[in-house]
């Protein structure tokens, strides 16, 4: 049995429900790839102390040494989920992933909230339903498409992302965020609507949060050493030709 927890709030500032604290914030992804030099717990835990400091009103981790390693030292609320595989349903696909991200410390449970099939056999609404029953956790689903947000809405998600756009088959992929995905997703579900996936600058996001958005989440801008090197490196004349 996962250890319950009170519906909609985090631990330390249980008076103030999680998703207020993050209206019209900033949430930061702090996540490094299998092989990757910063793939490491403690290294995740120090990008994560490093983005509060800046500012991050919460947080996107991945797998559960990540997210247990940092919960008990922020203050902020934890966005968490486990990827497992790289093809199809893998962000957070089974019952089984949802339970050990809420157990690792997560107040909310990030998992694909598309309407393809899910490898335990589940529907996003069981799963949702039992999850909920198990840990009392917020449930964030990760849509590709107006169609995904509307039905992840009816299984009883507490937010939508629009994390999978461009990923699912439903949308083409922007070389930025797909602002008018969150336009579309605003208009048509009740429910807070997080912008997330390829946001690059200070102005994508606050043009997300103008465009309706709840709260804005970037990853790989902020925390990724890599891609941020890689972007600054394309665009010199000379790149390469040493």
């Amino acid at each position: 049995m996962v250890h319950r927890r009170q519906v909609g709030t985090d631990d330390r500032r249980a008076s103030v429900p999680v998703w207020e604290r993050l209206r019209g914030e900033l949430i930061v992804s702090c996540q490094a790839y299998p092989g990757e030099p910063m793939r490491d717990p403690r290294t995740t835990t120090q990008v994560a102390l490093s983005v509060v400091a800046g500012g991050a009103a919460g947080l996107r981790l991945q797998g559960t040494d990540d997210i247990r390693s940092v919960a008990g030292q922020v203050d902020v609320p934890i966005i968490g989920l486990w990827k497992d595989g790289t093809e199809g349903v893998f962000i957070t696909p089974t019952l089984r992933h949802a339970l050990a991200v809420a157990e690792a410390g997560a107040q909310v449970v990030a998992l694909d909230g598309t309407r393809r099939p899910r490898p335990d056999g589940r529907t996003l609404a069981e799963t949702i339903t039992e999850l909920r029953a198990e840990t009392g956790v917020l449930v964030m689903a990760d849509c590709g498409s107006v169609a995904d947000a509307v039905a992840a809405q009816d299984a009883g998600a507490d937010l939508v992302s629009t994390t999978l756009s461009g990923y699912s088959g439903e949308r083409p992929r922007c070389e930025g965020p797909d602002l008018e995905l969150v336009t579309e997703i605003v208009e048509k579900v009740r429910i807070p609507v997080v912008a997330e996936g390829r946001v690059r600058t200070p102005q994508q996001a606050a043009e997300a949060l103008e465009r309706g958005a709840f709260a804005v989440c970037v990853g790989t801008a902020i925390t990724h050493p890599a891609s941020i090197t890689r972007w600054f490196r394309e665009t010199l004349p000379t790149a390469g030709g040493r």
